[in-house]
């Protein structure tokens, strides 16, 4: 049976896709310079918090999603970030094919949450495979890839804020569900609001007004 190795040896941001995207370089070795006809793979790959430090400022931003640092002991649990499908063409030995990765930013899932909060240094993530290979030099063999397969891989923060920069210079976004936009929406109507930034500025201004203040501070 062949044997299969994957180490992860790069990421990009790609410039010319429809949405945010990173592309990762995988290289994948097969045991004995075995031939491979094609290489039909799945890869999960998941976020392991626990394995960089943060600053103040990111622990403020991650306290929505794992409590406070006190009790990060317990609640860094590694986050899913996808899952996507690769094939690999022929090759013999050794090969490196593209891992072309989609991201969103839907503020609810975690895992855009997560990487949002980060100011720079590295994102911890663990690549996960599986699949099945087509291999044999005088014949057709078809062989599993089974799920222990993996490559542990640290990705700059900054390639990741490049990608979704591409397509959302300095803007968030935020989803809301029908009845809220419509009542955001008589919101801005009422008011005659030049744009949505300036309707919620007018929501957090009148949300601001109604806070008491604290015990021996001005208004």
């Amino acid at each position: 049976m062949t044997e299969f190795a994957f180490s992860c040896v790069s990421v990009r941001a790609d410039r010319f896709a429809a949405g945010p995207t990173l592309v990762f370089r995988l290289r994948i070795t097969a045991s004995d310079d075995a031939q491979v006809h094609a290489l039909a793979l799945r890869c999960q790959i998941r976020i392991e918090p626990a394995r960089r430090g943060y600053g103040p400022s990111e622990a403020e931003g991650l306290s929505d999603l794992f409590g406070e640092r006190s009790r990060w002991g317990s609640t860094l649990n590694p986050l899913q970030f996808t899952q996507v499908s690769v094939m690999v063409p022929s090759f013999t030995g050794e090969t490196e094919t593209d891992v072309v990765v989609p991201c969103t930013y839907d503020m609810e899932v975690a895992g855009t949450r997560y990487l949002s909060a980060l100011v720079d240094g590295e994102v911890p993530l663990l690549m996960l495979f599986s699949g099945t290979a087509f291999t044999g030099a005088g014949g057709f063999h078809v062989e599993p890839v089974p799920w222990d397969r993996e490559a542990a891989f640290r990705m700059p923060v900054a390639a990741w804020r490049e990608a979704i920069e591409q397509h959302f210079p300095g803007c968030g976004w935020i989803r809301l569900d029908r009845e809220a936009l419509d009542a955001l929406l008589a919101f801005r109507s009422r008011r005659a609001l030049p744009s949505w930034e300036a309707t919620v500025a007018a929501l957090l201004e009148a949300e601001s007004a109604t806070v008491p203040c604290a015990e021996g501070t001005a208004p």
